[in-house]
């Protein structure tokens, strides 16, 4: 039987649903409505707000160099997690799912840095990466004070970065295909050796088409994570020297000792309408999947 809700009970789901939907449209719905609304603004903190159309998008596309500089690091952060991180973290994913011994201590090394924060993750950069005393000039004998700049030089900072968010993201990658792989219909795969399939074909013919969906998820994440880092390069270097990314701009327009509100709003914008548009296709994708 059905019990039915008493008084308490629906006035203690009123207050936590309702200071859910409240926090909801406060923070998130809010924030993006009066970021588009900025967006078109002069708005400085300082002087009176006035709309100027376009002229922020015009003037960031034109005449504002460190946007391309963030849009090719974007790009380079989104090709190295999806053509190296993925492809190794689904690497992973398939010699775990083959029962090796210490399996599970393999499992928990490389989803290690997965549970720490990318704030985490940076710090430990830092200690590995640094000029002075880093780890790694230490092991090339350059420790004393005469070591490689790896985070101030803007040909060499991004792709250390990414040596670490690829560490991350092959970790989280791991994990989704992992359980993924286990999903799989054991008679698929004996189906296949039956028919004459090695190892290599029934995995790429049989086993990865039947996880369709999880690949949809995969690519949506990967794409969405490139598109949203931010805490490990501000963490490093607060995006100078060259490790710019949009997530950057945005915050340095928005907090940054000229506080230009509208044209960090533009560009906040700007990072949201592309973002939408690959979350928008993993929705019509799972929606799909269940109308089936």
């Amino acid at each position: 039987m059905r019990r039915r809700l008493t008084a308490k009970d629906i006035a203690v789901l009123s207050v936590v649903v309702g200071l859910t939907v409240v926090l909801d449209l406060a923070l998130i719905w809010g924030t993006t409505i009066a970021s588009i609304f900025l967006s078109f603004t002069n708005y400085d903190l300082v002087s009176p707000i006035h709309n100027v159309g376009t002229k922020n998008y015009h003037d960031i596309v034109t005449i504002y160099p460190a946007f391309w500089t963030a849009v090719r690091n974007n790009l380079a952060w989104l090709g190295f997690l999806g053509l190296i991180a993925t492809p190794l973290g689904l690497f992973l994913a398939v010699l775990l799912d083959r029962q090796l011994r210490f399996s599970r201590f393999y499992q928990g090394a490389f989803y290690l840095p997965v549970a720490l924060s990318l704030a985490v993750v940076g710090f430990i950069a830092q200690l590995v990466l640094s000029q002075d005393q880093g780890v790694l000039n230490v092991l090339i004998g350059r420790g004393n004070g005469n070591g490689i700049d790896f985070l101030g030089d803007s040909d060499l900072n991004i792709w250390m970065v990414l040596l670490w968010a690829g560490w991350r993201h092959a970790g989280y990658v791991m994990v989704i295909y992992l359980a993924g792989l286990k999903s799989v219909d054991p008679s698929l795969k004996e189906a296949a050796v039956v028919d004459g399939a090695n190892s290599r074909q029934t995995f790429f013919r049989v086993v990865f088409p039947t996880m369709r969906p999880i690949n949809v998820i995969i690519l949506v994440v990967t794409v969405v994570e490139a598109l949203r880092a931010f805490d490990l390069v501000y963490t490093i270097n607060t995006g100078r020297n060259g490790l710019q990314l949009l997530s950057v701009l945005v915050v340095d327009n928005l907090i940054g000792e000229a506080s230009r509100i509208g044209y960090g709003s533009a560009v906040a914008v700007m990072l949201l309408v592309v973002t939408l548009g690959f979350v928008t296709t993993y929705l019509t994708q799972i929606l799909r999947e269940e109308g089936k």
